[in-house]
C-alpha cells in the first residue's frame, strides 16, 4: 500500500486508537505515531520497523507481525490476548518525532498518568529514553526499571525502535522487550 508524500501530509495532526482490552498487562507507550502508521491505522505500521520483529525475537508474540498494511485481525487478537497495549505520549501524527514540543510531551505524560490509572497494566514501558526525560522531567533517566511507579504500575524506559535509534538491534531491542514482558507475567515463547 503505497502513498504519495502529499498523500501521507494529509494524515499530518491526525490520531490512532489506542490498541488496548480491558485486561492489558504490558502497555507500550510509543513518542506518536508516524504519518503512515495513522494512514494504515495500525502501531508501528512503518514497512521496517523493528518493534514487532522485536518482539517476535524476544518470544513476547508466535508470530512475525506485519502491521504495514493495517493490523490482520488475527494479529489483533493475538496481541490482546496476550495482554499487550499500545498507545502513545502524544496522539498527533507527524512525519518525525523531533516536530513535537516539549510541551506536547509533557502534556502527553499528565494525560499517560490517567489512562494508566484507569488501564492498571503491570508494566507500562516507554519506547524511548530522550521523549521520557522531556516529558517526565528526568534528565538524567536510564534505560530500564524506574524507581517510581506510573499510576500504580511499574515503569519501565525501554530502547525506541525506529530506524532512527540506528545503535539499537532488533537483538538488543528484544533484550530489553523481554526483560519488561517477564516483569509483566507474561508467558514466553521458545526463542525466536
Amino acid at each position: 500500500m503505497g502513498f504519495t508524500r502529499a498523500q501521507l501530509e494529509a494524515f499530518r495532526g491526525h490520531t490512532l486508537p489506542d490498541l488496548v482490552a480491558p485486561d492489558v498487562r504490558l502497555l507500550f507507550v510509543g513518542i506518536n505515531p508516524g504519518l503512515l502508521t495513522v494512514a494504515v491505522q495500525s502501531h508501528f505500521g512503518r514497512r521496517g520497523n523493528r518493534f514487532y520483529p522485536a518482539l517476535f525475537r524476544a518470544g513476547i508474540i508466535d508470530r512475525l507481525i506485519d502491521a504495514s498494511g493495517g493490523y490482520a485481525e488475527e494479529d489483533r487478537s493475538h496481541l490482546l490476548a496476550r495482554g499487550i497495549g499500545i498507545t502513545n505520549l502524544v496522539a498527533r501524527a507527524t512525519a518525525r518525532a523531533d516536530e513535537l514540543t516539549a510541551a506536547e510531551l509533557v502534556a502527553g505524560a499528565d494525560d499517560l498518568r490517567r489512562r494508566v490509572g484507569a488501564l492498571a497494566p503491570k508494566v507500562v514501558a516507554i519506547l524511548g529514553v530522550t521523549a521520557y526525560r522531556t516529558a517526565f522531567g528526568r534528565p538524567r533517566t536510564a534505560v530500564g526499571r524506574q524507581p517510581e511507579d506510573l499510576g500504580g504500575s511499574q515503569l519501565w524506559v525501554v530502547p525506541n525502535p525506529s530506524g532512527l535509534n540506528a545503535h539499537a538491534t532488533v537483538a538488543s531491542l528484544a533484550m530489553a522487550y523481554r526483560d519488561v514482558a517477564v516483569a509483566a507475567g507474561l508467558r514466553i515463547e521458545t526463542a525466536q
